[in-house]
């Protein structure tokens, strides 16, 4: 006896879907890495976060930059996904309420770490571009009932 899968991840659309939202998720990770590129290698900006009490400040490059994409990315994708199961009638606009939220949040890092005026602008940018292609690529993958 075999079961089939059910539900918003089920099938062609879902396979579509999910190969979508990991487009997205990768293309959020090339804007970071590109915006990192032109604000270090042409805009010569020295993008440094403070770390703990008595440390150096800390060089932010390129690897670090694509992973917390990922990780961002990631994290929207599984945040959707959890809120299409959860309350399907709803998890698009919840979940853009979610991310919008969690962007400006994040954006406490950069203004409170960053070493200099063009450091904590660069970051926020990074953040910033980020989350303005992963929020709405994504939502265009929400399941809408």
């Amino acid at each position: 006896m075999t079961s089939q899968a059910t539900g918003p991840g089920a099938g062609a659309a879902g396979r579509a879907r999910r190969a979508a939202r990991g487009a997205a998720v990768l293309a959020g990770a090339a804007a970071a890495v590109l915006t990192w590129l032109v604000l270090t290698r042409l805009a010569g900006v020295r993008l440094e976060a403070r770390g703990a009490a008595g440390q150096d400040p800390q060089s932010v490059g390129a690897a670090a930059v694509v992973a917390a994409a990922l990780v961002a990315g990631l994290a929207a994708w599984a945040s959707l996904a959890a809120l299409e199961r959860l309350a399907p009638a709803r998890a698009r606009g919840a979940w853009l309420v979610l991310a919008a939220a969690a962007l400006v949040l994040s954006l406490a890092g950069p203004l409170a770490l960053g070493t200099t005026t063009g450091a904590v602008a660069g970051l926020a940018a990074l953040h910033l571009v980020t989350g303005l292609v992963l929020i709405p690529a994504l939502a265009r993958t929400a399941v809408r009932p």
